[in-house]
C-alpha cells in the first residue's frame, strides 16, 4: 500500500516541476516581448522625428534654390531700368547711379547664393566618390550610392547585413559599414539617418510582430554598430524603420523584392549658413 500511494507522489512533484519550468520560459519570452515592443516604439518616434528634419533640410534647399531664382529674376529687372534710364535722356543720372549699386549688390549676393550651393554639391560629391573608389567590386554589387537634392543616400542590401528574417548584423558586413563608418566619421559635421526597408511579405519569427518592427529592429542594429563598433557619434544618429511602405521597385517579383529588401543611410548637410542667407532679405528694386 505505501508503494502504491509513493509512485502517484512523485509523478504530481515531476508534473509541477515541468510546470514550473515551462512558466519561467513563458515569462522571459514574455518581458522579451514587451521589450521589442517598447524599442519599436521609441524607434518610430524617432523615425517620425527625423522624417520631420529631412522633410526641412530638403525645403531649405528648395528655399535657397527659390531665392537664387528670385535674385536672378531681380537682377535683370534692375538692368532693364537701367537699360530704360540710358535710352532716356540724362534727367536720370542720380537714379543711374543707384541701379548700378543695386545691380552690383543683387550680383554678388547671387554669387554667394551659387558659391555655397555648389560648395554643399561638391562636398557630397566628393563623399559618394570616396566611399565608391573604396569599394571592392564584390562590396559594390551591394551598395548603392546616390546623391538627390544636395542629400546622400547609401543603400545597403539586406542579403549583406543580415540573414533572412534576422535583424542581427551579419560578420561578412563589417567591412561595407566600416568604410561606411569611416566617410560618416570624415564628414563629422554631417547628421546620419538610418532606415530599413522590406518587401511586402509579412515577417513569421517570435517577438516580431510585422514588418515595422523588423524595419525598425534592423535600422537600430545598423546605429548601434557604428556607435559601438566604429565609433560615429550617437547624437548625429538616428533609427527609423519605413516597413514595406516605401518600395523601390514592383514586389511582385523575386528581383523587384531583393530591391525592395535594404537598409539606407541618409547623410545630410546642415543648413544652418543657407538658412541665414536665405532670411537675408534680397537688395529691392526702386
Amino acid at each position: 500500500m505505501k508503494i502504491r500511494l509513493f509512485i502517484p507522489v512523485v509523478l504530481l512533484i515531476a508534473a509541477v516541476s515541468q510546470g514550473c519550468v515551462s512558466n519561467k520560459k513563458y515569462a522571459a519570452l514574455q518581458a522579451d516581448y514587451n521589450r521589442s515592443l517598447d524599442t519599436n516604439s521609441k524607434l518610430k518616434q524617432s523615425w517620425q522625428i527625423t522624417q520631420q528634419e529631412l522633410s526641412g533640410s530638403r525645403a531649405r534647399v528648395q528655399s535657397l534654390e527659390e531665392a537664387i531664382a528670385a535674385a536672378k529674376a531681380n537682377a535683370a529687372a534692375l538692368q532693364a531700368s537701367l537699360n530704360q534710364c540710358l535710352a532716356g535722356s540724362n534727367q536720370g543720372n542720380v537714379n543711374i547711379a543707384k541701379l548700378a549699386d543695386q545691380i552690383t549688390a543683387s550680383d554678388q549676393y547671387i554669387r554667394h547664393l551659387v558659391d555655397l550651393k555648389n560648395k554643399s554639391d561638391s562636398l557630397n560629391q566628393v563623399l559618394t566618390n570616396n566611399l565608391t573608389r573604396s569599394l571592392t567590386p564584390d562590396e559594390a554589387k551591394d551598395v548603392n550610392v546616390k546623391v538627390l537634392k544636395g542629400v546622400v543616400y547609401i543603400s545597403l542590401a539586406d542579403n549583406m547585413l543580415y540573414q533572412s528574417g534576422k535583424y542581427f548584423i551579419s560578420p561578412t558586413a563589417g567591412s561595407v559599414l566600416a568604410k561606411v563608418a569611416k566617410i560618416i566619421n570624415d564628414y563629422s559635421t554631417y547628421d546620419v539617418l538610418v532606415e530599413g526597408n522590406t518587401d511586402n511579405v509579412p515577417i513569421s519569427q517570435p517577438n516580431i510582430r510585422n514588418n515595422w518592427d523588423l524595419s525598425g529592429l534592423r535600422a537600430s542594429s545598423v546605429v548601434q554598430a557604428l556607435q559601438n563598433t566604429y565609433n560615429v557619434d550617437p547624437k548625429r544618429l538616428t533609427a527609423g524603420g519605413r516597413g514595406e511602405y516605401n518600395p523601390i521597385a514592383d514586389n511582385t517579383s523575386d528581383f523587384g523584392k531583393s530591391q525592395n529588401r535594404r537598409t539606407e543611410i541618409i547623410i545630410t548637410p546642415k543648413l544652418d549658413q543657407f538658412m541665414a542667407l536665405i532670411d537675408k532679405p534680397i537688395p529691392p528694386s526702386k
